[in-house]
């Protein structure tokens, strides 16, 4: 248990970003899951631009690294353009 003031305000500090990033993560994996499940090519390219778009904020923010992020993408994009 944090004993100083700023190590308690620290604390609350992590709860709050953990919860806000894992939201963020799961909303990032239903994303990633619709453009899978997807297999027609029209609904499969406005999933992919919905899910792109979010996956380059994760990364800009943060939550993603770049490279993770552009793995992300190459493999979406590859499902869509094999539909």
């Amino acid at each position: 248990m944090p004993q100083n003031k700023s190590a308690i305000k620290r604390d609350r500090q992590n709860k709050k970003r953990n919860e806000h990033n894992r939201a963020r993560r799961s909303k990032m994996r239903t994303l990633v899951k619709k453009v899978l499940s997807t297999y027609e090519k029209a609904a499969g390219e406005a999933a992919l631009k919905e899910a792109t778009s979010f996956i380059d904020r994760m990364s800009t923010k943060g939550i993603l690294h770049k490279n993770t992020a552009a793995r992300k993408k190459a493999q979406l994009t590859k499902h869509v353009n094999n539909l």
